[in-house]
């Protein structure tokens, strides 16, 4: 039985195999297919299957009992026409040859929502669509809101912890520090990326020789505003009797750019805030000049911690001017213009204590201020920028003119003051560099200018006579003061770049000439000034720049010959001051990783003091400080280090700093204040003196994806430590700030996000002072053309035994989008609750400041916003 079964299955085997079907399949050129599929089909049914070898050939071997007149043989391949081949008899032998054919693919798309982030060199790309919100008007709303990016309540930008630079428009510089034009003005939908670029060096000739630290923010527009010049207006007016007009025409060419605006309003919306500088200190730095500041006032009290929006009672109109042209062969021009007109009414009142050993001296007033100001400002740049050759030609005029009135109660004393103050000043900054053989560059620099600030203010009548006219009644007491200031600074400079490093060798001069004139018409000596003074400088400067891969980093030698001559004929006053310095820096970074780095800086500079800590007749600054000096000059030693590590994953949107510095400051001198129920008076005494400051700053910033969620926060602690002297008592002063700040942007869906932020304050010196403030808003858009938002600030305020501090502020908005007439209609409403009031209080060493400030109260708005 088994030998029977065995030849069955043998002859059935046998029988199966013999009706193979063999054969090659070929291209068109003859060449075998690999890999093409071949099926046989039985009246449409795949019976049996098999693939090519690399030759081409393939053997099948169809199932026993079929019929070969239902058999067909189907050979297919990607890239040729499918063939079908009758097969008419078993076993077969069947070759076939395929034509070339060419067919698309269905396109695949794979959708995702999430916000990435690009990384390319030193440079980091947000898509702004994966950001903005469709109540987001102008590119500034969508900044606050980038993970790694925070901004600060006068529009400065920081981003992972570090101050920008600036920010550039499609590459350009319109604004150079004055940025926040941009981020107030252009819109959020003509914005396509915003770039952030560390280690910016904007001069050609210095890239990859000259080390640079700055961080800037780039602006790509889309190829909507690239294509012509955009008007964006609105117009609004609401109770009680306020309005509100903004008229701009913007151009984002490739060879013209453009922010030009009138604009003007009474809602408290201060538009000084635009034209904030936010790298003043670095420019005075470059320059090299101590810029006059103005010397009287009328002893306003400080702003509130508040939102300028909420307290601020102005009438303002501003037109401003801002336009570049790109011309041939690298050249641009470049205009900056502003006029601004602004009336500002201010009421408060305050209550002062200085806590003294054994004694506490309390000061009550109250004041009524008219403050009227025009601001004219006019710059014009020329700049060549190409890989060989840079030039850049500043020229800036200012005239700035205040007229302010105040009246005053003073511990039950009324009295009346005004004060006029006009600023004019004209500058030119010239810089040349050129690259010459083996690749040195040569550079010649030079900056002038001259500013005069005449002031004049008149108190009246009979204020404070006891002191000021031996207690005879009088009918006006008045100050003026003047301080013409002519300044140049002039140097050359030699670059040899290098494969490791650029050293560089720089020479020059600088020259500072001033007269601080001044008169108190008041019945007693020493209460006028006729100061002369003249600061001459000599110096030669070696910086060596290593400019590596991981490793970035400036060491600065500057050696300082300075002369100094100031003379005042009334107080026999004549010396003379020869000084030689040396005031070394070293900057540097080193990337710790692909993405992360640690900076390090330390520097030593010594500082002389300016005319104004040299005068030694009294000058009453406000009514209620007469300051005078020793004839001695400051002289001042000032060592700062720092060091921080910077880490970033772009990939999962995660950034986080930590920072320490440390700041040491000596000085050859230290101020004795005499401080009465009345007055306080300030003279400088030759005694050494020095202060210290410690700050440790962590900031984090983490995007998350499951929540659709922007986590942030920051950690600031700053320890400083002084020394005062006052009413004949040298006084210690510890004074510590903390600084907590949480906050989330989270989207809960396409027509629902939230923000919610908390910032606490801890000030400990004499006493302690714990404030709180939480921001939270709520956008709803219930359908694409109806947009509403409604946002809360709460305000706490603990002092001691002092009563606790709460304000609630609301606001709210509505806006519909007509699309036939592409116009928006928005309801403002500002102040919902209609606070009238706010008071705060301020610690400053032993000083403790409670004021009570007037607040407009609820403003509602109805604006109509076009599009031209």
């Amino acid at each position: 039985m088994k030998m029977i079964l065995i030849a069955v299955a043998i002859s059935v085997c046998a029988s199966s195999f013999g009706q193979a079907i063999k054969g090659t399949i070929k291209d068109s050129t003859g060449l075998g297919i690999p890999n093409a599929s071949i099926n046989l089909r039985s009246q449409g049914v795949i019976v049996a299957y098999t693939a090519t070898d690399t030759g081409g050939a393939y053997t099948l071997h169809p199932p026993s009992g079929l019929t070969p007149n239902d058999l067909a043989l189907e050979v297919r391949c990607i890239g040729y026409q499918e063939q079908t081949i009758p097969v008419r008899a078993l076993p077969a032998t069947i070759d076939c040859t395929l034509a070339m054919s060419a067919s698309e693919l269905a396109p695949l798309v794979i959708r995702d929502n999430r916000p990435v982030l690009h990384s390319h060199g030193d440079t980091l790309d947000y898509k702004v669509t994966d950001f903005r919100s469709v109540q987001d008007r102008v590119i500034g709303d969508v900044i606050k809101r980038l993970p790694g990016i925070s901004v600060t309540s006068d529009g400065t930008i920081y981003y992972n912890g570090r101050a920008i630079s600036g920010v550039y428009i499609g590459g350009d510089n319109l604004l150079d520090d004055n940025y926040s034009i941009a981020t107030t003005s252009v819109p959020a939908d003509k914005v396509d990326k915003v770039q952030v670029i560390d280690n910016i060096q904007p001069i050609k000739v210095l890239q990859n020789k000259v080390n640079t630290n700055d961080v800037a923010l780039n602006l790509v527009m889309n190829k909507t505003a690239r294509l012509h010049v955009m008007g964006q207006e609105s117009i609004g007016a609401g109770l009680p009797g306020n309005y509100d007009a903004d008229l701009k025409a913007m151009a984002f060419k490739n060879d013209y750019k453009a922010i030009n605006y009138l604009e003007g309003n009474n809602t408290g919306y201060d538009l000084r805030q635009e034209l904030v500088s936010h790298n003043a200190s670095a420019g005075q730095q470059r320059l090299g000049a101590d810029i006059p500041t103005p010397l009287l006032s009328l002893g306003a009290a400080n702003d509130p911690a508040l939102s300028r929006q909420r307290y601020l009672f102005d009438r303002s109109g501003m037109l401003n001017a801002n336009d570049l042209v790109d011309l041939r062969h690298d050249w641009q021009l470049r205009l900056n213009a502003w006029n601004l007109r602004d009336r500002e009414r201010q009421d408060y009142s305050q209550v002062t204590s200085t806590y003294l050993p054994g004694d506490t001296v309390r000061y009550a007033g109250t004041q009524h201020n008219q403050l009227n100001s025009g601001w004219l400002r006019a710059q014009f740049t020329a700049t060549l920028n190409s890989s060989t050759c840079y030039l850049n030609n500043v020229t800036l005029v200012n005239d700035n003119r205040w007229t302010d009135y105040s009246h005053v109660n003073t511990n039950g004393s009324p009295m009346d003051q005004a004060l006029r103050d006009n600023a004019l000043g004209f500058s030119n900054e010239f810089n040349w560099m050129r690259t010459v053989e083996s690749d040195h560059i040569i550079q010649a620099y030079s900056y002038v200018s001259r500013m005069t600030e005449p002031e004049t203010r008149s108190i009246g009548p009979s204020y404070n006579d006891s002191l000021f006219n031996h207690g005879a009644p009088y009918a006006q007491l008045i100050q003026t003061v003047d301080v013409p200031t002519w300044y140049t600074n002039d140097y050359v400079s030699f670059k040899v770049p290098g494969d490791v490093m650029t050293r560089s060798f720089r020479a020059g001069f600088s020259e500072q000439s001033q007269m601080l004139t001044s008169n108190l018409n008041a019945a007693f000596d020493s209460a006028a000034n006729n100061l002369s003074w003249e600061k001459k400088k000599a110096y030669a400067e070696a910086a060596f720049d290593i400019v590596g891969q991981k490793l970035r980093a400036t060491l600065t030698l500057p050696f300082t010959y300075q002369q100094l001559h100031y003379a005042d004929p009334g107080y026999a006053l004549d010396k003379k001051l020869t000084r030689c310095y040396f005031n070394p820096e070293l900057i540097g970074k080193y990337k710790a990783g692909p993405e992360n780095f640690v900076t390090f800086r330390y520097g030593y500079r010594n500082q002389t003091g300016s005319i104004e800590d040299v005068y030694q007749g009294y000058l009453l600054k406000d009514y209620r400080t007469l300051s005078a000096n020793s004839p001695d000059l400051t002289l001042r030693q000032n060592q700062e280090a720092a060091t921080g590590y910077y880490y970033r994953k772009a990939m999962r949107l995660f950034f986080w700093s930590l920072s320490l510095a440390y700041n040491r400051i000596g000085a050859n001198n230290i101020a004795s204040d005499i401080i009465t129920d009345s007055y306080q008076r300030l003279v400088m005494l030759p005694f050494r003196n020095h202060t210290d400051s410690w700050t440790v700053d962590g900031t984090i910033s983490k995007y998350s994806f499951a929540l659709q969620t922007t986590f942030s926060g920051e950690v600031r602690w700053q320890d400083n430590r002084s020394i005062q002297f006052q009413n004949g008592a040298l006084l210690p002063f510890n004074t510590t700030v903390s600084v907590l700040n949480l906050g989330m942007e989270t989207k809960w869906s396409d027509p629902l996000r939230f923000s919610y932020r908390v910032t606490g304050t801890r000030t400990a010196s004499t006493t302690r002072i714990d404030q709180w403030l939480q921001q939270s808003t709520i956008f709803y858009n219930p359908k694409p053309d109806l947009q509403f938002k409604l946002s809360g600030e709460y305000y706490y305020t603990h002092s001691g035994a002092n009563p606790d501090l709460n304000y609630f502020f609301a606001d709210a908005s509505l806006r519909y989008h007509c699309t036939k007439r592409n116009i928006d209609w928005e309801l403002d409403a500002t102040n919902i609750l209609d606070v009238r009031t706010y008071k705060a209080v301020t610690l400053v060493a032993n000083t403790f400041t409670a004021s009570s400030y007037a607040l407009p109260g609820r403003i509602i708005l109805l604006k109509i916003v076009f599009t031209l």
